[in-house]
């Protein structure tokens, strides 16, 4: 599974980069505190899947990685995507790292 990390996905921002950013977090998580992305729940992708790009990279994020690691894998294996990125460490690590006005909990 393809992982990006905190400091690229920075770079890519910075840059301006074309992405597309799911969060795959239940809506109380995603209303504390979001990057901007859109808002697919884990329980829906499978069956919203093509609201998800597959001509650019997609971030799929969580709260720590885990959550959007196996969607990750379940959208690739089910449904072929070549495109998606695992964010490590989720959410906290970005509110840690880069912007710690996102709340998380």
């Amino acid at each position: 599974m393809s992982e990006i990390s905190i400091e690229t996905l920075q770079s890519w921002r910075s840059k301006k980069r074309a992405m597309q950013i799911v969060d795959i977090r239940e809506i109380q998580e995603f209303q504390l505190g979001n990057l901007g992305g859109d808002h697919i729940p884990m329980s829906e992708c499978l069956r919203r899947h093509k609201e998800i790009r597959r001509d650019i990279p997609v971030v799929v994020h969580c709260r720590t990685g885990r959550r959007s690691e196996a969607v990750v894998s379940a959208l690739t294996e089910k449904h072929g995507f070549k495109n998606l990125k695992n964010l490590a460490g989720g959410i906290m690590a970005w509110a840690l790292t880069v912007d710690p006005s996102i709340q998380v909990e």
